[in-house]
């Protein structure tokens, strides 16, 4: 089923979750066990991120050398290997970033194949390498150019012109919101123009980055219904799992602000305490988003469950 079916005939808020493709080399079965850890709690669909390969150096006896490579392949393969496993459906990542356009539709091509029905189209982060793009083909820049490339191939329009009697997909097209704005944006209002756009392109829904105050959700829906923006605007989150670290991290990570009351309290807690502290903020947090009366609660959980499942029991789901 498509993420906008799965909304409609809902008769209670979701749950769904995001994981991260293995490194280079990894073992499935390890991402096997934390999906199998997250059915527990019926997710109707589970996010499958992408990367584009990038930029790291690597120290040699010869000396310090600069490396290309994509750490974390196999969106497509996880995609499906967890559909049929689990008889869950999966939302692919799609990037613009890293990625021709003629790649792109070689991708959605097999996700069709394979009977993928939902994407979230993104721009993709700035992962230090800037692919050469060979002569005569094209990228796409911005979420928004992937976007529309996805619902022409819904048409049935792809990118060679004389195809005929070419098969239209029917792709359930996911997209991002930043309740705190986009990084790259000026202001907040710049931002939802944007969103409006893809959607206006023809997003069916959108899933915020991670917040950690709800007033910039409940702001970001209150502007967005303002625009005209009515798609299901799903809400982000992510446990601080306890980590002083990710003090630093994940503002620097994720453009986002902590704030004090929740930074203050596990900066000053002893380490076997804090990720207690963090569970705690974000099971307040899903107990208002509830009462705001959010479609779906989406978790960014990377690959470890332990935190989402000692959340549940809190929580009482």
């Amino acid at each position: 089923m498509k993420v906008t079916e799965h909304l409609d005939k809902a008769k209670n808020p979701l749950i769904s979750f995001e994981i991260l493709p293995l490194k280079r080399g990894g073992d499935i079965n390890l991402l096997f066990d934390v999906v199998s850890d997250l059915m527990k709690y019926n997710p109707p669909f589970i996010d499958v991120t992408s990367h584009s390969s990038e930029v790291y150096f690597e120290e040699t006896p010869s000396g310090i050398r600069k490396k290309v490579k994509r750490k974390r392949p196999g969106t497509i393969g996880i995609s499906v290997a967890i559909k049929n496993k689990f008889n869950v459906d999966t939302v692919p990542h799609i990037l613009c970033n890293g990625f021709t356009r003629e790649e792109t539709e070689d991708a959605l091509i097999e996700l069709n194949y394979l009977g993928i029905e939902n994407v979230l189209a993104i721009k993709g982060d700035d992962s230090g390498y800037k692919k050469p793009i060979p002569e005569g083909r094209t990228s796409n820049i911005y979420a928004l150019d992937l976007v529309k490339q996805i619902c022409d191939m819904n048409k049935g329009k792809y990118l060679e012109d004389d195809l005929l009697d070419a098969s239209p997909t029917g792709f359930c097209i996911g997209v991002s919101g930043y309740p705190e704005k986009h990084f790259e944006s000026p202001n907040i209002k710049n931002d939802i123009k944007y969103t409006k756009e893809k959607v206006a392109a023809g997003a069916h829904y959108i899933v915020t980055q991670l917040f950690y105050d709800n007033k910039y959700y409940f702001d970001f829906v209150n502007k967005c219904r303002e625009e005209g923006i009515n798609v299901p605007i799903i809400p982000g989150l992510k446990i601080l799992s306890g980590k002083k670290g990710q003090l630093n991290s994940v503002p620097k990570n994720f453009y986002v602000e902590i704030p004090d009351e929740l930074s203050s309290e596990i900066a000053s807690s002893k380490p076997e305490h804090a990720e207690a502290i963090g569970i705690e903020w974000t099971a307040k947090q899903c107990e208002e988003l509830l009462n705001f009366g959010v479609p779906s609660l989406h978790f960014y959980i990377m690959q470890n469950a332990k935190p989402i499942v000692k959340l549940f029991e809190k929580l009482k789901i």
